[in-house]
């Protein structure tokens, strides 16, 4: 059994959006709804914990109850950062719950496969993270704009979500945060404070995070690519 959480109590500033970013529609359903039935349709998953804020709880009961998904999705209330919301929702999993998967809701290209080969992963790691190789060539930047090193791009992943974690061992990597007053932008940074081993498992080059106009945009060709498949 494999527990999913999906952050998704963000603000959408750098889309433009005075709003919470999994609101704006794509192709006639909110961001959301296609990241909600990536994780129905993946077999592995069976609890979805849903972190929102509490103006969006209404729209997120209504879509979930719209979308006539297969699996019990609950809707945790989520905090002032995402690392707070994390938390929230690593307290309100199930009792049972001993595997989890953490994956952005802007994430809304993600695939059941990958769902579903992060899950397989969870029999193997501690904790890991969705990743891809990078293609780009990297710079390193001063607050001059003066290159200062270029990395071995054989060595550098572009890291995604699903990322996914034992569940015992992260609520005490969160609790040791909150202690330290540690602020980290994903979970797997926890686990590497404290030295614990994080893998990487292959992500797809899909899997983008709708942050912009653009990806959106972006987002928009590659699902109707999918569906004209089906």
């Amino acid at each position: 059994m494999t527990h999913l959480l999906i952050p998704a109590a963000g603000v959408g500033r750098r889309m433009g959006s005075d709003r919470n970013k999994l609101r704006l529609m794509l192709l006639g359903k909110p961001l959301l709804a296609w990241t909600l039935l990536a994780a129905a349709a993946a077999p592995s998953i069976t609890w979805i914990g849903l972190i929102g804020q509490l103006e969006d709880e209404p729209t997120w009961k209504d879509l979930i109850y719209n979308l006539h998904l297969n699996k019990p999705v609950v809707f945790i209330v989520g905090g002032d950062t995402r690392q707070a919301s994390v938390y929230n929702g690593l307290i309100a999993l199930p009792p049972e719950a001993d595997q989890v998967l953490i994956h952005d809701g802007a994430r809304c290209l993600a695939t059941p496969e990958l769902l579903d080969r992060c899950a397989e992963a969870l029999q193997h790691y501690q904790g890991f993270v969705a990743a891809v190789p990078v293609k780009d060539t990297i710079k390193v930047v001063d607050a001059q704009d003066q290159i200062q090193d270029t990395p071995d791009r054989a060595q550098l992943w572009a890291a995604q979500t699903p990322q996914g974690f034992q569940v015992a061992p992260l609520k005490a990597c969160h609790e040791q945060g909150r202690q330290q007053g540690w602020q980290v932008t994903d979970d797997a940074v926890l686990f590497e404070k404290l030295n614990l081993p994080v893998h990487i498992v292959l992500g797809e080059e899909t899997n983008l995070k709708v942050t912009t106009p653009a990806d959106l945009a972006i987002a928009e060709l590659i699902l109707r690519q999918r569906l004209e498949k089906v």
